[in-house]
């Protein structure tokens, strides 16, 4: 069989972020006619904040089809945002034959927030192209010396947002700018946008870092490592949560040194040779950096080749690949759940969102046999 694409643009309005305004019913009759014209036998949704990918699966169930989902974040259980995400999680894995987390204490927050049995739901980490992300290799990488630097370059590469620790970023700008290291400086460099960028350039002009910082705004994915990462000398993550973190293996795969908070999932996806890492603390932020610093001045980190030859091996495409077929392979054996038993994990999944889910999973049932017998 010859393997295609296809790629449908549906007619459905975002509304808010990229997002579709959550209905179920409205996007039902164009998600069966998808999987019923293109004969789809597994359904795999990606994020707990994609709207489509809920609907999609929820579909699926109705279709008897195999499903699958990824979930690439860690949420909290008391905000307002948080509870309505893990409710709308909780029914859509009800039924979705199998969970795919990219690390394992990611695997642990879906599990206390889905009520999902650990024994479906599986860790594969995300991977890095890199034919894509390799350092610049020239003369000059890795044989300066003292008299030769004259800077040391800060990359951050990040949606600025109060998630990503951008508040923790502002304080650091003056205190490595203003520090000299045995006449040698530190500059920066930020890729990214969002509400808190505002934070950052506040900082720049009240310190007068502008000719230190430069802001480049939003990047397309693949200019970030020809625009930002090569260059840099130091990745700063300063994420309050992260379930993985994609952009320090980049920045590890182009041969930079890393300096991350231990947060989330981070600690599984380096060892302590390619990242520093401290807490979301200005203070411990700081401290790290300034190590890094001393490390690269010194040409004492690992070298950029080392750095791309253990992200290529680790994580590898085509590893996710096959673990991820796997997955599949366990779908296409087991058991279809019959209509009582899907309506009664619903029924089962809350006192009153319980029932009105499930009544509207009967109600969809129902469509799909009238858009069925119209079909005929």
């Amino acid at each position: 069989m010859a393997n295609y694409l296809k790629v449908y643009y549906l007619p459905i309005v975002p509304f808010y972020n990229k997002a579709i305004l959550p209905t179920i019913v409205g996007s039902l009759p164009f998600l069966r006619h998808i999987f019923i014209k293109e004969r789809i036998q597994i359904v795999h949704g990606h994020s707990a904040f994609s709207t489509l990918a809920h609907e999609a699966l929820f579909v699926a169930s109705l279709l008897g089809l195999g499903t699958v989902f990824t979930d690439h974040s860690l949420f909290g259980f008391a905000d307002a945002s948080a509870i309505v995400t893990n409710t709308i999680l909780r029914h859509t894995l009800a039924n979705t034959d199998h969970c795919i987390c990219v690390s394992h204490t990611g695997k642990e927050n879906t599990v206390l927030r889905s009520g999902v049995k650990k024994s479906h739901v599986s860790v594969i980490p995300n991977a890095v192209d890199c034919d894509i992300f390799q350092p610049q290799l020239n003369f000059a990488d890795d044989t300066f010396d003292d008299k030769q630097r004259e800077k040391v370059i800060v990359v951050i590469g990040s949606r600025l947002v109060y998630r990503k620790g951008i508040d923790l970023v502002a304080p650091i700008l003056p205190k490595l700018c203003q520090r000299d290291f045995n006449g040698i400086s530190v500059d920066f460099v930020i890729g990214g946008d969002g509400p808190k960028r505002i934070v950052i350039e506040e900082t720049i002009e009240h310190y007068g870092l502008q000719s230190r910082v430069q802001m480049l705004g939003e990047l397309c994915h693949s200019d970030v490592r020809d625009k930002l990462l090569i260059k840099g000398d130091i990745f700063l993550n300063t994420s309050l949560t992260e379930a993985f973190c994609m952009a320090i293996l980049e920045a590890v795969a182009c041969g930079l040194t890393v300096v991350s908070t231990k947060v989330g999932g981070i600690p599984e996806v380096l060892p302590e040779r390619y990242i520093h890492f401290v807490e979301p603390e200005v203070a411990s932020i700081e401290a790290g950096l300034v190590k890094a610093v001393e490390e690269v001045i010194a040409n004492r980190q690992p070298s950029k080749e080392e750095c791309h030859s253990f992200v290529r091996k680790t994580y590898d495409w085509r590893n996710v690949a096959e673990r991820t077929e796997v997955v599949y392979d366990a779908i296409m054996k087991s058991e279809a759940k019959s209509l009582s038993k899907r309506v009664r994990h619903h029924w089962e999944c809350g006192r009153l969102a319980g029932p009105l889910m499930a009544i509207l999973y009967l109600f969809c049932h129902y469509w799909i046999i009238v858009l069925n017998f119209l079909d005929q």
